[in-house]
């Protein structure tokens, strides 16, 4: 299994998406580009509705202003009298928005007023009675030194003169600036618009919603009166607002609107169908789509065959895939081809095990053979052994036969065993002792056997030398310590941790001229014992006997799996 966890950016799935989005990425950035566009020709749309509207609302107010510079003119010359106070009464109830006209002397008292006039004994002295003097046009203030009204407001004057010209007096409005306010809900203004008016200080006089309005900045004045109008951003009542400013009534008054701004965002919620929510909703249901096409249509037939090929990766050559017909069709081509493979090899495969049939059954033939060949000299020796007369040549041919009869018995457990290249050392061991023991037990006393062994799988290389080890041990056994008494033989085999120890044991009487021999039976076992990389020792055991102990390393052991029948994976 691949453990890369970067592996996963590689698959058919990742790709294909990707190369999907690329392909997608021109008409989503085009997408984003017409939301850009259309989001600010709104917001042009909305800062020219509030520009329009605070234009409108300045020469509204100045039409006011003009109306009341007309007025004015028309009530100076009759502003006078015993009925004076009574016709500025009349007028100011008929006319709206104006909450007082005053008929000032030359010295700034008052003649008549159509309301009450708080006093204000330097009156003559302010600016704009002042100016009033020498100016031939109406005079507008906000600040004519004293409240003249209990709102706010203010006050326009024109100067009454003689018929010589000379200055009489003046005859002034108290106009409230509520009444100069645009009206909000008004059709011309923008939907949710807001509407203040403000001084040249940046002071609110009045507004319709005080949280719609954040203190202008620093150089919107300059910016007003250069440009006419100014349009600005800044947070008001926790959202983003639109502001704009135009001149009301000269360089002293001004109106404000105010309107929400949306966000890109809020915008698009406000815009569902828009060039941004089109393009994203198509570029996601367009990866979604090749991500569902491509694990339906390719990714679980891959893995479906990979789980295939991984059962033939295991020796499971008998599979097929079922479900081949419901692919695509270049997918039923790779499965059709990793079943074609399969078939290959299961007749490979057959066609090797019929050799490996016929190769076992000759060299089954061949160890029989030998086997054979073996009992033949063995019976031959056999025959020249009872023709010797001199004991010596008697004993040592009678060696001879006994080593050829267990070579004999290695090649007969190779060709009757179910595996031509192992043997179980348990059984050849008891057969080997019992055929080495039953041969001498017709020319002396009796002797008994105890044989515990572990199960081992030992090769015909390592079986032979252990075999021909184990006759000169107990052939030693029986010519020095059972000879004339008989006893105990015992054969001990245990393999565990890699190693394996081979005890045979009798119980006669150990001399010291035993345990240290050097004769031809100990010069062979030390060989063998070499010969399986491992060492021979001669000990004096417990029960006074000689104990013969070869230690060698186990030999490695294979394992085998049970052939499977033939199935399908659906």
């Amino acid at each position: 299994m691949n453990t890369d966890p970067w592996a996963s950016l590689s698959t058919i799935r990742v790709r294909l998406i990707a190369a999907m989005a690329a392909a997608l990425l021109p008409v989503l950035m085009l997408g984003a580009v017409q939301t850009a566009v259309a989001f600010n020709r709104e917001a042009e749309i909305l800062r020219e509705s509030l520009g329009s509207a605070a234009q409108r609302s300045a020469a509204d107010a100045r039409a006011r202003m003009e109306s009341a510079d007309i007025l004015l003119e028309t009530l100076a010359p009759g502003s006078v009298g015993f009925a004076c106070a009574g016709r500025l009464a009349e007028v100011t109830a008929r006319i709206p928005g104006y909450d007082n006209l005053i008929r000032f002397d030359r010295n700034g008292r008052v003649a008549c007023a159509a309301g009450t006039v708080p006093n204000d004994p330097g009156r003559s002295a302010r600016p704009w009675f002042e100016q009033l003097r020498t100016a031939d046009d109406m005079i507008i203030t906000r600040d004519p030194g004293v409240s003249y009204s209990d709102q706010p407001a203010l006050v326009a004057a024109v100067p009454a003169r003689t018929a010589s010209g000379t200055f009489d007096g003046a005859l002034a409005a108290v106009i409230a600036l509520s009444s100069l306010q645009p009206d909000g809900a008004a059709s011309a203004l923008p939907e949710g618009a807001e509407v203040a008016l403000v001084d040249n200080a940046g002071r609110y006089l009045s507004m319709t919603d005080a949280a719609a309005f954040a203190p202008p900045p620093d150089d919107w004045l300059r910016r007003t009166q250069a440009g006419g109008s100014y349009v600005w951003y800044a947070q008001a009542g926790g959202e983003r607002r639109v502001h704009i400013a135009a001149p009301l009534v000269g360089e002293s008054l001004y109106v404000m609107l105010s309107a929400k701004s949306p966000g890109l965002f809020s915008w698009a919620r406000l815009n569902p169908l828009t060039g941004l929510v089109l393009p994203l909703m198509t570029f996601a249901v367009v990866l979604v789509t090749a991500y569902i096409a491509v694990d339906r249509v390719v990714v679980r037939w891959l893995i479906y065959l990979q789980r295939i090929a991984a059962l033939y990766a295991r020796g499971r050559l008998t599979v097929r895939p079922a479900r081949a017909e419901d692919m695509p069709a270049e997918i039923r081509d790779l499965a059709e081809t990793l079943e074609d493979m399969a078939d290959a090899i299961v007749g490979r495969d057959a066609s090797l095990r019929e050799s490996l049939a016929q190769k076992d059954a000759l060299l089954r033939e061949i160890h029989h053979r030998v086997k054979n060949n073996l009992q033949v000299i063995s019976s031959l020796l056999s025959m020249q052994q009872r023709a010797l007369s001199d004991p010596g040549a008697r004993a040592a041919m009678s060696d001879t036969r006994q080593r050829i009869s267990a070579l004999a018995l290695v090649y007969r457990a190779l060709y009757q065993g179910p595996d031509l290249k192992r043997v179980d050392l348990r059984p050849f061991l008891e057969e080997l002792t019992a055929q080495l023991v039953a041969g001498e037990s017709m020319r002396g006393p009796p002797v008994r056997t105890e044989l515990h062994a572990d199960a081992l799988m030992i090769d015909p290389d390592r079986l032979a030398p252990l075999a021909l080890f184990a006759v000169e041990a107990i052939t030693n056994a029986q010519k020095h310590a059972f000879a004339e008494r008989g006893g105990l033989l015992s054969v001990d085999f245990r393999a565990a941790n890699g190693q394996a120890v081979l005890e045979i044991a009798d119980d006669g009487v150990a001399t010291d001229q035993a345990l240290a021999g050097t004769g031809v039976g100990r010069t062979l076992m030390t060989a063998f014992a070499r010969q399986l990389r491992g060492h021979a020792e001669v000990l004096r055991n417990a029960a006074g006997g000689v104990t013969v102990r070869l230690v060698f390393p186990t030999p490695p052991t294979e394992a085998f799996e049970a052939p499977e029948r033939n199935q399908a994976v659906a």
